[in-house]
């Protein structure tokens, strides 16, 4: 038995019962290969860093269990195929992470980050060489 996380990407407009119908399918397929289920952590709606099928937002979930390798071949077979999911990363997890919440959200009224001091920018090698004469 080896330890997956599965970050799973729904369509923002598919009905939440379809996208729980997905989880609990991906849940059963573990639970019959004799594995354990570790978690399910929901992310939420975020804006994606690039457009997926003309849509710029995803339904986020991480899937924690553990199970044999071929029940997560097995997940990703059916992953593929099955409509709503726009995007899925398997991956082993790292022994001991106990890491599983999601990343904080930059809120839409933060400022953007400072831009450097001019005192900060280096010179031109040009203007350093010049100056030193």
């Amino acid at each position: 038995m080896n330890d997956y996380e599965i970050m799973l990407l729904l369509d923002p407009e598919l009905p939440e019962e379809r996208g729980n119908e997905i989880i609990q399918r991906i849940r059963d397929s573990v639970d019959g290969a004799k594995g354990t289920w570790d978690g399910h952590e929901p992310w939420g709606r975020r804006r994606l860093a690039y457009e997926i099928a003309h849509k710029s937002e995803a339904v986020s979930h991480l899937l924690l269990f553990s199970a044999p390798t071929e029940t997560l071949d097995e997940i990703t077979r059916v992953l593929k195929i099955t409509d709503g999911v726009m995007r899925h990363g398997a991956y082993r997890r790292v022994k001991g992470s106990t890491s599983t919440k999601a990343p904080s959200q930059i809120p839409s009224g933060a400022p953007a980050a400072a831009a450097p001091a001019e005192d900060d920018i280096a010179a031109p090698a040009d203007d350093m060489a010049a100056a030193s004469e």
